[in-house]
């Protein structure tokens, strides 16, 4: 029985043919903004724990891609989501990855589906089975980077851009492939010769 991946890759033997090199990566999006995002705090028993919050609705969204075989990482900030900042996005990556061809698993979301959308030569979409985040190991990661933003409070974006910037710098490949590097898609990829 062909993986999903052996599908796709069959679908597409053009692309493969041109290729050495084929690469497997994860795909989300992410908002992360002036709200101050609330987790659990140590309090004594009966204590209620207290926190400064703020309801500023200012935001950005961060576009990331992860390889979960090697940890590396691919982020881009957008101001919004939709179909022509997820085209800029895959070309930024396309373009400095130019030498591999690359499986990329997203959801179905609109912006990754449109008529419009242009994927470039090096680029194969995966689309994993609707309303099913729970497959996807940026998911994980995305909940390590707000974990480091809980509780903190920012004058303006460009503060979140400075903490986010410093918070993705700290992301190491070995950390990010123990968040990432899920079995069943390790032996999905070795199964597919990935």
């Amino acid at each position: 029985m062909k993986t999903q991946i052996e599908q796709r890759l069959t679908q597409e033997k053009e692309k493969v043919k041109n290729y050495n090199k084929l690469r497997y990566w994860c795909e989300d999006e992410s908002r992360l903004g002036l709200i101050t995002l609330w987790a659990r705090k140590l309090t004594a028993k009966g204590v209620q724990p207290i926190g400064i919050e703020q309801w500023c609705f200012d935001y950005l969204w961060l576009y990331g891609l992860v390889e979960p075989q090697t940890g590396e990482s691919f982020f881009g900030e957008f101001s919004h989501v939709d179909g022509v900042c997820f085209q800029q996005y895959l070309k930024w990556f396309a373009e400095k990855y130019p030498e591999e061809l690359h499986i990329i698993q997203l959801d179905n979301g609109r912006l990754h589906t449109g008529l419009t959308l242009e994927i470039p030569e090096n680029v194969i979409l995966l689309f994993q089975p609707p309303y099913s985040p729970q497959v996807n190991p940026i998911e994980r990661l995305w909940k390590q980077i707000k974990k480091k933003l809980k509780w903190e409070l920012f004058e303006n974006l460009d503060s979140l851009r400075n903490r986010l910037s410093q918070v993705l710098q700290e992301l190491t490949p070995q950390a990010i492939k123990s968040v990432t590097g899920w079995d069943f898609i390790l032996d999905a990829l070795s199964v597919a010769y990935i």
